[in-house]
């Protein structure tokens, strides 16, 4: 069989391409004129869109390359569904290792229904197995089957996508690198004639090449690496985007999960600090705490509550999270140490009802081994379940034991990135830590710069037992009370009391209840003394008011009695007056018949 005839393919212009230039490029004055870069195709996989700035090239081809089990396929066929399911765009799968029927199988544990989509004509696959010896006579490659078979594919649907898995089975058989390149430039002049978008799934070469055979990266537009390692028994999956033809791109690698819904890309953090801040306040639960900070922490705020063992930081937590639902606001409570159900049961000891919020939707319980996954796997699942919940609040508890998945400089990074993620979409963040010592401010992980409010909750040991202090160490612009409280759990809820000073300093659990009972029975017996005193004073006040009643009648008797001896000596010296005038009358009439 003599070599096809290779004949560079030209796609006939009915002026429509001209136009849609002349529409691009605008006027011809310069000051009018716009400069785009490659339309691109939306992948719908979330996050990868965002680091490639809309997606895929549209009309060219990508290159996905990667070990075995890194999720090459996975990839390109998600590029499939969700271009026929969300965009429009019907696509065809040639698959030349795997049959189809297993490609069904081992996609629906992802929600994917190939099926469906072919029943719909919105996707046709081609899976066949291929080898390069069959289609390989006299020293001459044919490809000519290869584009039949896709024409007719791409045809039955409109197809506007197509996926190639894998390319190194089409090739293997070539030792010559020159046709090896000649025949991929073919292939992809083939496919941009067409305006299709592919992605083209490849082996990981070795000694770190890209590719097997170190040219199709060469020849492609766009090329995405996926990696899947192992570190300190750890898997954790990460993507890059290598190489973009014409446009910008996110050049990091970038965490990705693969799950129930479909492949998950993070960003590892943003760029710069540039979220919002709000005046507005949110309640702690505890009303004594929102005094102390007056009136609850900022929405949107971070919030660390750190302590040693025992000291309620996870019921702290809740009670924000219980708030927030009280609100009628979604919360997510990211445990790394306790299940849903236990928490839900240890919660209902101190009178909090958990259940209530996770049958009603605004609560949603997750708990996982911090030594399950990765730090960056762990930052796809948080960045997954904000995405699915649309939580206000979120509590992450115990993040110290994440310290047990990698070293104490990686969890710091690792939760410096969900403080990132969680500021950035304006999320409150309440997140729990052990402390290093009893005395110590400061915490298992390197974080407290970062949080804008930190609560410190500490044990203190006196009089054969411990008791809860707590302290607000810092709230970033709120004024705060620098009043340490007595942190009590009961029956009905957490309580903040005030403390005691004693002689020996802060009195706290049945001392400041002794201090209490003192202090009352003191008062009561001062009381009882001001009683004694007042009834004294009442008596003698009584008695002296009768003596000088007394007194009082004594001097009237008296003065009555003065009064009557003056009355009686008037009347004595006008009796003697008169008398002596009468007989001064009598003796001149004595006087004056004795001289007759």
């Amino acid at each position: 069989m003599k070599a096809p005839k290779k004949v560079w393919g030209r796609r006939d212009c009915s002026g429509e391409c001209c136009e849609r230039m002349s529409n691009t490029a605008g006027p011809a004055s310069a000051d009018a004129r716009v400069l785009t870069g490659p339309e691109k195709a939306p992948t719908g996989i979330k996050g990868f869109d965002e680091i490639t700035n809309g997606g895929l090239p549209r009309g060219r081809p990508t290159l996905v390359t990667g070990a075995a089990g890194s999720g090459k396929t996975l990839f390109g066929i998600e590029f499939l569904v969700r271009g026929a399911r969300d965009f429009g765009e019907p696509g065809v799968l040639l698959a030349f290792e795997e049959a189809q029927d297993d490609l069904v199988t081992n996609v629906a544990s992802l929600g994917f229904d190939l099926e469906q989509l072919e029943n719909d004509g919105l996707l046709a696959i081609d899976a066949f197995r291929l080898d390069p010896a069959e289609i390989i006579e006299t020293g001459a490659f044919d490809l000519e089957g290869l584009f039949i078979r896709l024409q007719m594919a791409v045809e039955s649907v409109g197809a506007k996508r197509v996926v190639l898995d894998t390319i190194e089975l089409l090739f293997s058989a070539l030792p010559n690198e020159a046709i090896i390149r000649g025949e991929l430039g073919r292939l992809f002049r083939w496919l941009k004639d067409r305006d299709l978008t592919v992605v083209i799934t490849g082996e990981r070469g070795k000694l770190g090449n890209l590719t097997r055979f170190g040219i199709e990266e060469y020849v492609s537009d766009c090329v995405v690496t996926l990696d899947h390692r192992v570190e300190d028994e750890i898997s954790t999956r990460r993507l890059r985007v290598v190489k973009y033809r014409g446009s910008l791109h996110g050049t990091n690698e970038y965490p990705f999960l693969i799950t129930e819904k479909g492949l998950v890309v993070v960003p590892i953090t943003s760029v710069g600090l540039t979220y919002e801040a709000s005046n507005e306040r949110v309640s702690s639960g505890i009303p004594r705490l929102d005094e102390m900070l007056s009136g609850g922490v900022y929405r949107g705020s971070s919030v660390m509550i750190s302590g040693t063992a025992g000291t309620g930081k996870t019921s702290i937590g809740a009670l924000m999270a219980d708030a927030s639902c009280a609100r009628g606001e979604k919360a997510l409570f990211f445990s790394f140490e306790e299940s849903p159900e236990q928490l839900i049961r240890n919660m209902a000891s101190i009178g909090m009802d958990l259940r209530r919020w996770v049958d009603s939707g605004l609560l949603l319980l997750e708990a996982v081994r911090p030594t399950a996954f990765g730090f960056e796997e762990h930052l796809a699942m948080l960045h997954r379940l904000l995405d699915e919940h649309e939580p206000q609040l979120v509590v992450l508890d115990a993040v110290a034991s994440l310290t047990s998945a990698g070293a104490r400089a990686d969890t710091t990074s690792a939760i410096s990135r969900d403080l990132d993620l969680l500021k950035g979409r304006g999320i409150t963040t309440v997140m729990t830590t052990l402390t290093h010592g009893e005395s110590q401010e400061s915490s298992e992980v390197d974080v407290s710069s970062l949080v804008d409010t930190w609560l410190l909750l500490r044990n203190q040991e006196s009089n054969g037992e411990r008791n809860r202090l707590l302290f607000v160490i810092k709230s970033r612009g709120s004024a705060h009370s620098n009043q340490v409280r007595e942190f009590v759990l009961t029956d009905d809820g957490a309580e903040l009391l005030d403390v005691y000073v004693g002689p020996n300093g802060v009195l706290t659990g049945s001392e400041r209840i002794e201090q209490i009972s003192w202090e009352h029975l003191a008062q009561t017996t001062r009381a009882d003394e001001t009683e004694r005193r007042r009834q004294e004073l009442a008596q003698r006040s009584a008695a002296l008011q009768a003596q000088m009643a007394a007194l009082q009648a004594q001097l009237t008797a008296e003065g009555a009695e003065f009064d009557r001896f003056v009355a009686s000596e008037a009347e004595g010296r006008a009796s003697g007056v008169a008398v002596r005038a009468s007989q001064g009358r009598e003796r001149s009439g004595e006087q004056a018949g004795g001289g007759r």
